[in-house]
């Protein structure tokens, strides 16, 4: 349906019709709606001239629903409900603190996810939106209050502070190094099955920057396996399918965790990094605020 203005009466008269039809009383309709009797009556019959037939029947004291108005108003009060509900649920997004929060499937999987109950439970009133993904365009729109991406802090319209610079270093399973044997030399990682992070959107070391951060201009004999998303690289070092690189922020407690190692102890230090980004324009909303202190503070307490 296309042009409703010349479809549809006008919406107060839909208001006065609905109320006068629930209540069979023109003065019980003005009292709801704040009008008076005399104004209800002319909506009302300024409704009937619009659809050329008569919704009440007028007695001396009272009105009843004719049979087109019993009609109309089961389509005008369900046409109503659903646009007063979908107008509250619009009004509600804005009244109830939701705080959309965008970051990269890395950060948001590895990093993210596993602290964030500690912000729901610091900040129960806040509704939280979760934006997961390695597109820009999804990541840095009007739409996000606060973001986390990697990069080099230089985002048009954005302010930025950078939350931590990476470290990037070998990692594998302990079942890999029995099966193939220990790692001495950053040479002899070109000999081993080497698993790279392909994704056109990061500006992250791959493997043969790495090795040339290290001095190692040697062919890689056995780059085998290939994956675009980050923590599907981790699932495959940690299932013994190979040597990954890995991002200490990211993967620390799977370190810890003894489920994956460093085989040399070496790593190279990034020029990019994890960044928090909001817009310039838009004052930041206390939600975000506290997001955003929250974010310190964990980095703080863990050092």
């Amino acid at each position: 349906m296309r042009n409703f203005r010349q479809k549809l009466p006008p919406l107060d008269t839909l208001i006065a019709f609905e109320a006068a039809a629930r209540y069979l009383s023109f003065t019980q309709a003005a009292k709801e709606l704040h009008l008076t009797q005399a104004a209800v009556s002319q909506q009302i019959r300024s409704l009937e001239d619009y659809l050329g037939v008569q919704l009440f029947t007028r007695e001396h004291r009272s009105v009843s629903l004719t049979q087109q108005g019993r009609d109309y108003q089961h389509t005008v009060v369900a046409a109503l409900t659903q646009l007063a509900n979908a107008t509250l649920d619009i009004r509600v997004v804005d009244r109830d603190n939701t705080l959309t929060v965008a970051a990269d499937q890395s950060i948001a999987s590895l990093w993210l996810m596993p602290k964030l109950n500690e912000f729901r439970i610091t900040h129960p009133e806040v509704k939280l939106r979760l934006v997961s993904s390695d597109l820009v365009d999804d990541c840095l729109n009007k739409n996000v209050d606060v973001a986390l991406f990697f990069g080099d802090g230089h985002w048009r319209g954005y302010e930025s502070v950078r939350i931590f610079q990476e470290s990037v270093y070998p990692i594998c399973s302990v079942d890999y190094i029995k099966q193939h044997g220990k790692i001495k030399e950053v040479e002899d990682l070109v000999h081993h099955n080497l698993i790279e992070l392909e994704d056109h959107n990061w500006n992250s070391l791959n493997w043969r920057r790495w090795l040339n951060a290290k001095k190692v201009d040697l062919p890689m004999e056995r780059l085998g396996l290939s994956l675009n998303n980050y923590p599907l690289v981790i699932d495959a070092a940690k299932n013994g399918q190979g040597i990954a690189l890995g991002w200490k922020h990211l993967i620390s407690p799977e370190l810890d965790d003894t489920q994956l190692i460093n085989p040399l102890g070496q790593s190279v230090e990034t020029d990019h990094g994890y960044y928090l980004l909001w817009h310039k324009d838009r004052k930041i909303s206390p939600e975000a605020q506290a997001f955003i202190q929250w974010v310190h503070q964990y980095l703080e307490h863990a050092g």
